[in-house]
């Protein structure tokens, strides 16, 4: 149950979420609306959020990589059905570790739909508020104002590569928006609270999921790929150039050179 003080976000969320069924999104059950309190009541997710996993030392030892991956693959199909496959999209406006919630499988549900928006299709949407939360909203937002299905698609770029690294990247981010090189290797940004990738599928997959990130997170909207893309590529494990190398040869200034290829997979 979550209780609400703002009855604009209340009801956004309810409209939101009396439209949409999948898999991926917690389930509405019911609300209550009084004028002295408002209330919806959800489906339980047993695990809570991802971002209280990756903060406890040990809950997050049990996230090995295999669940990292189905983690993020579940966010990027939640993203995608919103995006693509509702009457009109639905932008989801504040895509974050706390908003995914993982059940007792580790299955990721995303939550919190008050600050959601529709498009109409091929349209783009002037935002009057500053929505989302710092760290994970898109550059062209705090300039333009201007909200596409892009936006969710820079802030899961993110929250992709903070299931990867452990934590937020932080200033692994500055260099897309200096446009300067990444100076290190991947796997020095591993989070290594967890034993690193064992087999050749493990670390293909790792660097699979690194690379969508790095393609989302580009400043320049039009050319992250839409979540469509992206969950097309991490549900089939598709194979770019650069996850035929060992995972200890990559560095992060290569993934400038292979972002653009995850658009045409």
């Amino acid at each position: 149950m979550e209780e609400y003080g703002d009855e604009g976000t209340f009801h956004a969320e309810i409209e939101v979420l009396t439209k949409i069924r999948h898999r991926s999104m917690v389930k509405l059950y019911g609300f209550c609306s009084h004028s002295q309190c408002k209330f919806l009541v959800y489906d339980l997710i047993e695990r809570g959020s991802l971002e209280s996993i990756l903060h406890e030392q040990e809950l997050v030892e049990e996230v090995d990589w295999p669940k990292r991956i189905a983690i993020v693959t579940d966010v990027a199909q939640a993203l995608s059905y919103l995006h693509h496959d509702c009457e009109d999209p639905i932008v989801h406006r504040d895509i974050k570790n706390s908003n995914i919630l993982l059940d007792l499988d580790y299955k990721a549900y995303i939550s919190d739909f008050g600050m959601a928006r529709k498009l109409k299709h091929g349209y783009s949407s002037w935002s009057t508020i500053f929505a989302g939360t710092c760290g994970y909203i898109a550059p062209e937002l705090s300039s333009t104002m201007v909200l596409t299905e892009k936006c969710d698609v820079y802030s899961f770029g993110v929250v992709a590569l903070e299931v990867v690294m452990g934590k937020h990247p932080g200033d692994q981010l500055l260099p897309f928006f200096c446009r300067t090189e990444q100076p290190g290797k991947l796997q020095d940004v591993l989070d290594r609270r967890i034993t690193a990738p064992s087999t050749v599928e493990e670390e293909k997959a790792v660097i699979l999921v690194a690379l969508v990130a790095f393609a989302c997170l580009q400043v320049n909207p039009k050319a992250r790929p839409t979540m469509q893309q992206v969950y097309r590529v991490l549900s089939s494990r598709s194979c770019p150039a650069l996850m035929l190398r060992p995972l200890h040869e990559i560095r992060l200034q290569d993934w400038h050179d292979y972002c653009g290829g995850i658009k045409s997979i």
